[in-house]
Order: C-alpha cells, then structure tokens, then sequence
C-alpha cells in the first residue's frame, strides 16, 4: 500500500474546485457571453498545470519521501519473515516456530501505527501547504472573472456539462495568466492551528 502516493494530486485538483455565481456589480441579465467553463482537474497537470500546485505537491512528497522508504522497507522484512516462517514451520521446534511468529506480528503492529501517523501527518502538511494557495488561486480566479466580465463561472471538474463551445474555456488562459503572475518560488506553509481540547480523529488510509 503506498500510503503517500500523492494523493497531492486529489488535494491539489480540489483546492480550486469553485464557481463565482455573480458579480458584485449590476450587469443585464446574463448571456453566453458572459458565461465560461474552467476544468480545475488541469491545475495538477504536469506539463500544463499551475506551476505553485506542482511545487507543493513535490515539497510535500520530498518531506515524506524517507519515511515512504522506511515503510516500505518494514514491509519488505514482514514478507521475508513471513516467507521464511512458512518455509521453516515443520523443520524447526514449536517454540523457535512461536518466537519468530510473534516477532513477525508485532512487526505488522508497528508497521500499521507508523501508517497511520504518517498518514495524520502527511494530511496536515497537505493542508499547511495547500490552504494559502486555494486561497490564492480562488482570488486570482474571481479577479480574472470580473476583469473579463464574466457572470457565471462553471467548473467542469464538478459540474456535468454535456456540451460547450471550446471557446468558453477559460482553462489554459487563466493557468497561462497564473503562472505568469504568480511564478513558482519557495512553498510557505500557514502557521500551525492551535490544536482543540479534543483532536479529531485522522481518517484511515
């Protein structure tokens, strides 16, 4: 189980994952072309996505990467211990057998809490690093709207639309417009929330 697979990617695909429903000022009832598509899904993409989403979804899979590889490395001993035990269970006496059975378990137990403490930590990192920039993002998208004169913003990452001129896609220009105002530098994290009097319990991985 690859417990830090960036998932990033979800987190980062979700964060813009909005839609402006008016302006604050009066504008005539609105028309096609006054409405526009976006399809957050391509904030994350590799090659043409935002570049301050790549950025922090690499800061945050570089922070987690040694202990990725200190787990699966524990994993890797179970499945040799477990291999052996099996190849050993009726050469070797019940207790040498029951010895290396409960080594091979308490193993397993520390393996699964290490998972999940990793998996509580790498989640609060995420949001440390990606709630500044969803904020950001939504700014920068509500400015891009209103400067375009643009009353209904829909996002196809949430919405089904089954069909759209390609030229209410505002996709590739905003993330162009994005990058170009906000290039991609150092990733600051927000500072840490004080912790409530009873910490919410981390899903399970």
């Amino acid at each position: 189980m690859k417990v830090f697979r960036i998932v990033v990617v979800v987190a980062a695909i979700a964060l813009a994952a909005f839609t402006i429903l008016a302006q604050t000022q009066t504008r005539p009832a609105a028309t096609p072309a006054n409405i526009a598509i976006i399809d957050s899904s391509m904030f994350s993409d590799d090659k043409n996505g935002i570049a301050r989403v790549m950025a922090a979804a690499q800061q945050i899979e570089a922070k987690f990467q040694p202990l990725r590889a200190e787990l699966r490395g524990m994993r890797d001993r179970l499945t040799t211990m477990r291999s052996d035990l099996q190849k050993k269970r009726g050469v070797q006496d019940a207790a040498t057998t029951a010895r290396q059975s409960d080594e091979a378990d308490q193993l397993e137990v520390q393996i699964k809490r290490k998972s999940e403490d990793a998996q509580a930590s790498y989640q609060r990192e995420s949001l440390a690093v990606l709630d500044p920039l969803q904020k950001d993002i939504g700014t920068a998208l509500t400015a891009y709207a209103q400067s375009r004169g643009i009353a209904l913003l829909i996002d196809a990452n949430r919405v089904p639309i089954v069909y759209a001129a390609n030229n209410l896609d505002i996709t590739k220009d905003f993330i162009a417009e994005y990058n170009r105002t906000h290039p991609a530098g150092p990733v600051t994290t927000a500072p840490a929330a004080r912790p409530a009097t009873t910490p919410a319990r981390p899903a399970r991985p």
